[in-house]
Formats: structure tokens, sequence, C-alpha cells
């Protein structure tokens, strides 16, 4: 099973969780995040990793030309749309690179994601506006709905106490972790980046599907 560790906003932390074998890092461009980075900081993190760890760019409601622009300007691998954006929104974007987060709270909710024309899904967390992040706990059975029809990451306030728990209730195809793995908002903890992608590779079956092992650098312009 794969893991992303998101919210980097430093580079010891980046060259941390690659150390310890992360399969990717997530950048958070929505300025209104306590994890927010530049895409001048991201840019220099990223030109400083190794070609062998996927960077995927976190945006919230962007600007479609915004997001192709971050996107070429810092070298990503791939496109998390964590907001409202709606499929004609992802139809902007090659299909191959985009993760779409949504936050179900009913079964009516999770008809949305037939709509999607993604890489994957992932299912997060989501109050009082903000959008991931939160530490809440993301609804699990919800998200086990997924598994057999779509790509699927888990999200939402995993931590070193719940992530076996989630992994047998829902079988992801990989991880998503942030709040879980910190000292501070922004900052990781190496103890906790260490355990958990220890924890996840150790109970996680590899799977056919792959989503954040790295391809060929895509153009988002391409169609």
């Amino acid at each position: 099973m794969e893991i992303k560790i998101c919210g980097i906003t430093r580079m010891e932390d980046a060259v941390m969780a690659y150390a310890y074998g992360a399969d990717a890092l997530g950048f958070i461009f929505y300025e209104k995040s306590p994890r927010y980075v530049s895409p001048e900081t991201a840019m220099h993190i990223i030109r400083n990793l190794p070609d062998d760890i996927s960077k995927v760019g976190v945006f919230v409601n962007h600007d479609i030309h915004a997001v192709r622009e971050i996107y070429d300007f810092c070298g990503l691998d791939l496109i998390q749309l964590h907001g409202d954006e709606s499929p004609q929104y992802c139809n902007e974007f090659p299909q191959s690179i985009l993760i779409k987060a949504i936050s179900p709270v009913n079964a009516e909710d999770i008809g949305i994601v037939g709509g999607y024309n993604v890489k994957a899904i992932m299912i997060d967390a989501r109050e009082s506006g903000l959008y991931g992040g939160t530490g809440k706990k993301s609804n699990w059975e919800l998200a086990a709905k997924l598994k057999d029809t779509h790509a699927l990451v888990l999200s939402g306030g995993l931590n070193a106490g719940n992530i076996l728990e989630a992994i047998k209730t829902v079988s992801p195809h990989a991880v998503d972790v942030n709040s879980g793995v910190e000292l501070s908002p922004g900052k990781k903890d190496p103890r906790k980046v260490q355990t958990m992608i220890e924890t996840v590779h150790a109970a996680g079956e590899k799977s056919a599907t792959n989503i954040f092992t790295r391809r060929n650098h895509a153009q988002v312009h391409a169609r």
C-alpha cells in the first residue's frame, strides 16, 4: 500500500519522509491552510528531491490557469483538487494526473464520484469551511464502498492509533497522512513519520493499482 505525507513546508521534512520510504509528498497551495507553501518554496524543495518520489500539488478552488502555472513551475507530478471543483473543471486536465478529494456524508454523496474522470478519488473530512487538514476522521464506511470501483486514497485524521483499523475497514489503495505525523502544522515529527510509513507498508498488501508511482511528467495542457 502506498502512503503520501501531505502538508510539506520544509526541506528537512521532505528529505526525511523520502528517506523513510514515503511514496509521495503533498504541497498545499491553498493560502488559507496553516500548511500553505508558496510555489517558490515548493519548487526549491522539489528540485532537490530524487525523481522516484511523487510530488503532489494540492489546490482548492484555484483558477485553472493558476493550477497549470504552478504545476509547471514547481515540477509537480500529480494535481490533487481538494475543493468544490466540478467534473467540467477536472476535464481541463489530463485524467492521468488528477486526484479528486470528496467528503461524503451519505450515500448520495458517493454517487457524484461517477461524474469525475480522474486517476483516483480521495475520501477526506471537512468541517467549518476547512478543506481537509482538520484532523477529523473521514467516513470509512462510505469510503469502503468505493474501493472496488475506483482507485481510492483514504485521508482524514489518520494517526498511529487508528491507521491499522482504517486499513482493515476500508482496504484503500493508498493513504494520505498530514496532521497525524506533525509536531505542529507544517512541521513533521520524524518519529511519527517513520512509524506511520513502516506501519502502512507492512500492513497494506501490494496492489496492482498504483496511484503515486511516479511516471513520466505529464503536460497539463494536453487533453
